[in-house]
């Protein structure tokens, strides 16, 4: 079996697996994620389940709990580009699931996996409009 195989079915395995945990909703205002400070992969979900997003950590002493308090506090481009800033919509209908990924290659592959997969209209969404950037 070639590694190119085996690094392909570890990641369809994360795949499944962040599929399968639970779709948590974003804390209340006044109060911060207690999600994993570790580094790993998440989904944002609509009320009706559809993936809107999928990000990764890619460093950051506080991982996936500051990645996602990041999106709370408008500093995404999630947020400012597909919500238009509107954090209250996030926290009063969305939810997200999570998978902590040590490795940093693969938590890339899952993201780029992910989003392929569910091809959310959030992606390409992040340029400021006249910039090639």
């Amino acid at each position: 079996m070639s590694e190119q195989f085996e690094v392909r079915a570890r990641i369809n395995t994360l795949f499944q697996s962040l599929e399968a945990m639970p779709h948590i909703k974003f804390s209340a205002p006044g109060t911060r994620i207690k999600e994993p400070q570790t580094q790993g992969v998440y989904a944002i979900r609509a009320g009706d389940g559809t993936v809107l997003h999928v990000g990764r950590t890619v460093s950051g002493e506080n991982g996936l709990a500051q990645r996602l308090q990041n999106h709370l506090s408008g500093k995404s481009s999630f947020v400012r580009a597909y919500l238009k800033g509107d954090t209250k919509h996030l926290r009063d209908t969305f939810t997200f699931q999570c998978i902590e990924v040590e490795n940093d290659r693969e938590r890339a592959l899952l993201e780029f996996f992910a989003i392929a997969w569910h091809c959310p209209l959030h992606v390409g969404l992040g340029r400021n409009e006249g910039n090639d950037e």
